[in-house]
């Protein structure tokens, strides 16, 4: 969510010290200063000193996401989240939380289609527990028939809580699965009660050694440090896991170019309002058009003054929400458009509109006063996020491994400030086409549009 704080304030809450606008009017951000190396053993490690405050972020970038749960066994790499902090040989349960949290500091996790990471905040003399802890269950987690089938029923509680209950959590479950005919981003990264429901502890206890390995890991440590030091703990808690001989497997599969629209219909059994989605495939994170593509959402979607929302919820009062997202990922990712209607509106009404928006933007450019809008919102967001020893380390993360190198950590609000309303109505050309559109429909469970009778079926089309 685009928080809506100005570049201005927000220098002004910085008092200067994080960044300083230029003549050119474009702010200036002081580079994050970064030492980077690779144990024999292959872990990447990056750190970073920071001494405004006595505290430490430690965080580990595990190169392995949804896309890689084994063919039915969805869900395995968000599983691994939950059981990382169980034991471990030598941590009992839950001691993570208690190294961290007992010491006034905190730890959680998350789950992606590309990574998995796990990140710590403390006071900075318990950095060594932390980093003797974290490749104490890189190299030695337990994996036993007691904590394996709980956890695996707390994610299937979860998927309960996302995705059943939720009015339109099928359909964010069925935009991934709908959009990618052959990539493995189709599988959404919960999985399926079925697929963990079949899953055996040898499963999992392959899935650990396959992924969770020095060279597939990435080790970052942001805040009050003694480099010396960090890099002698470093050494003694890491570098004496071995590096298995297998390979790593990596996804190859590619998700190909679309030739001609596709349409699906979704149904859910608790549906208040009918809902439209539109996606359209999109290039890597990596790819140059990715920041034009960022700022397209957020003068789309970004929040109550967003293209969408004016015109569809306030002027043409056709959706109750509107809503937009540019998920970009390490292989090709989607663009995603849609509306909640309004009572009495069809999906057919929220798919015309949305297109209208989105011809408007691609037949003339955007004013300059929603280009700085949209690059000050982001911008603003990316200073909020160097406010912090724990924000630093997670942008040095994506660039590290999302995006795949290291040093762009340094250029991306520089690369979001040089984006032109040229560059965002030439993205909206390239990519916004007819044959590279998704759309998916989602209502109330009932007859399918052309199992309707006609007198009740409002000229919707089949999806």
């Amino acid at each position: 969510m685009l928080r809506r704080t100005t570049v201005f304030l927000l220098l002004c809450a910085l008092a200067g010290s994080a960044s300083v606008p230029a003549a050119d009017g474009q702010t200036r951000v002081p580079p994050i200063n970064f030492k980077e190396r690779t144990l024999p053993n292959g872990l990447t490690v990056i750190t970073a000193q920071e001494r405004s405050n006595p505290t430490v972020a430690i965080q580990v970038w595990y190169k392995v996401g949804s896309k890689d749960d084994p063919d039915r066994r969805s869900g395995f790499a968000h599983l691994f989240e939950h059981l990382m902090f169980k034991s471990s040989k030598n941590m009992r349960d839950e001691m993570m939380d208690r190294l961290t949290e007992d010491v006034g500091g905190w730890n959680n996790a998350s789950t992606s289609d590309d990574v998995t990471n796990y990140y710590e905040v403390v006071p900075s003399n318990y950095l060594e527990t932390l980093l003797w802890a974290e490749a104490d269950r890189m190299g030695s987690l337990n994996v036993t028939e007691k904590n394996f089938p709980s956890e695996r029923d707390v994610v299937k509680e979860e998927y309960n809580t996302s995705v059943l209950a939720p009015p339109y959590g099928r359909l964010f479950y069925a935009i991934d699965k709908d959009s990618f005919a052959v990539h493995p981003y189709h599988r959404p990264t919960i999985g399926s009660k079925e697929d963990l429901d079949a899953a055996t502890i040898e499963d999992v206890r392959a899935f650990h050694t396959t992924f969770y390995r020095p060279d597939n890991a990435v080790l970052i440590v942001v805040g009050d440090f003694e480099q010396q030091q960090v890099d002698g703990w470093v050494d003694k808690y890491f570098a004496k896991i071995p590096k298995p001989s297998a390979p790593i497997p990596r996804v190859t599969v590619k998700e190909p170019e679309r030739t001609s629209e596709r349409r699906f219909d979704e149904r859910g059994p608790n549906v208040p309002l009918p809902a439209v989605a539109i996606t359209y495939l999109a290039p890597p994170i990596s790819n140059a058009d990715a920041d034009a593509l960022r700022v397209a959402e957020s003068i789309l979607s970004g929040g109550e003054s967003s293209r969408l929302y004016q015109s569809l919820v306030y002027t043409q009062q056709v959706a109750a929400e509107a809503f937009g997202s540019a998920n970009l990922r390490q292989d090709k990712g989607i663009f995603v458009l849609g509306a909640i209607l309004a009572g009495g509106k069809s999906p057919a009404e929220g798919e015309k509109a949305l297109l209208a928006e989105l011809k408007k933007m691609q037949d003339a450019p955007v004013t300059k006063a929603e280009l700085d809008k949209a690059v000050n919102q982001l911008v603003a967001n990316a200073l909020r996020e160097r406010e912090t020893n724990s924000g630093k380390a997670f942008a040095i993360g994506n660039a590290a491994v999302l995006v795949g190198d290291v040093k762009r950590v340094n250029t991306d609000i520089e690369r979001l400030q040089a984006v032109t309303a040229a560059d965002v109505q030439r993205v909206m050309k390239k990519y916004f086409t007819d044959t590279n559109r998704v759309v998916i429909t989602y209502q109330a469970e009932g007859p399918k549009p052309e199992e309707k009778k006609s007198e009740g079926t409002g000229g919707e089309g089949t999806r």
